[in-house]
């Protein structure tokens, strides 16, 4: 019987609920296991009560800190990247990630961090209020204790072959759900390490970011395009359960976006801001939690930004400095 946290799989993994202070509850992390030890892939948040979990599952496992001796993260959210510089003080593991992904961590976190002000500014253009911009800082700079410190990575990009948990995994390049963001593959068993690019029973989130290229919502949908040439018996995300049939999950995420597409062009009849157009799609899910409103209100930029990009809306900044969308 598995324990509070952890969970022996059939192939021989353990995944481990790292517990969130989020809506989500907890981020997947696995344990795999190799000749001589095993990789951690996406260690999860640091608090307190994740390094507690963390301590009592590696004693419960027999895993000491020399243990551990691969270290790979599928992308940079605090939820997934928050312990691996933790993971690799006590283990001197090598931490693989994409370069990207890096330069994005030291963007939000890093000593010379600019991404909080830069974030303020693109939502205040897009019509957050005044009053909620101190409180947009705070939920930021909250993260830095949460990712302390940050890992000293090796660089892996997509098309590389990289050896661990005593296999050969397949980078794939799958930006998207973040910049830099990573899926693994292993050829022979026909599985796929897929963070937070696929889920079960939710869609990834998908964030229009300052510093991103143009076009965050397409690349996600060339990458779903990607990932569907695979074959998969078993993909382990970063939520959720496993998903069986990976195929299919990806047609129904595409759906969704396509709905989303249609039900915001039909919002668009009159020039209205994009904190509006969040607040009606998302309403009461979003306010009162300003972590659920910035998640809230990037993925309606990046719907806005491609409905932009298809002809289907246009963006006029009005003489109060506020940029309106309305239907083409």
């Amino acid at each position: 019987m598995a324990h509070a946290g952890e969970e022996r799989l059939e192939n021989g993994w353990i995944r481990v609920r790292v517990p969130l202070p989020f809506p989500l509850k907890y981020v997947n992390a696995y344990l795999i296991p190799e000749e001589f030890g095993w990789t951690v892939v996406d260690p999860g948040l640091r608090t307190p009560e994740s390094e507690r979990l963390w301590l009592d599952v590696l004693d419960r496992c027999g895993i000491g800190a020399a243990g551990i001796r691969t270290i790979v993260l599928t992308h940079q959210h605090p939820d997934h990247i928050g312990l691996a510089g933790w993971f690799q003080e006590r283990s001197r593991a090598p931490v693989y990630m994409s370069e990207r992904a890096h330069a994005y961590a030291m963007r939000l976190w890093g000593p010379e961090r600019t991404f909080t002000e830069e974030l303020r500014a693109l939502y205040r253009e897009n019509g957050l209020p005044r009053e909620m911009e101190d409180a947009l800082a705070d939920h930021l700079e909250s993260f830095v204790g949460m990712v302390s410190p940050l890992p000293e990575p090796s660089y892996i990009r997509g098309g590389d072959v990289l050896a661990f948990g005593g296999s050969v995994w397949e980078a794939i390049d799958t930006p998207g759900h973040a910049d830099g963001h990573l899926c693994f593959y292993r050829r022979d068993a026909r599985l796929m390490l897929c963070g937070d690019q696929v889920l079960a029973g939710i869609t990834p989130n998908i964030s229009l970011v300052p510093g991103a290229e143009p076009g965050v919502l397409a690349r996600y949908l060339d990458s779903l395009a990607a990932l569907e040439r695979y074959e998969v018996e078993a993909a382990y995300p970063g939520h959720r359960d496993p998903i069986r049939n990976m195929k299919a999950r990806i047609g129904e995420i595409r759906a969704h976006h396509v709905r989303r597409l249609e039900a915001m062009e039909d919002m668009l009849a009159e020039p209205v801001a994009g904190f509006e157009i969040c607040m009606r799609l998302f309403g009461d899910r979003v306010r009162g939690s300003m972590h659920n409103l910035r998640f809230a209100m990037s993925e309606t930029l990046a719907h806005l930004e491609h409905l932009a990009a298809e002809g289907r809306a246009s963006a006029l900044r009005g003489h109060d400095g506020i940029v309106r969308w309305r239907r083409a």
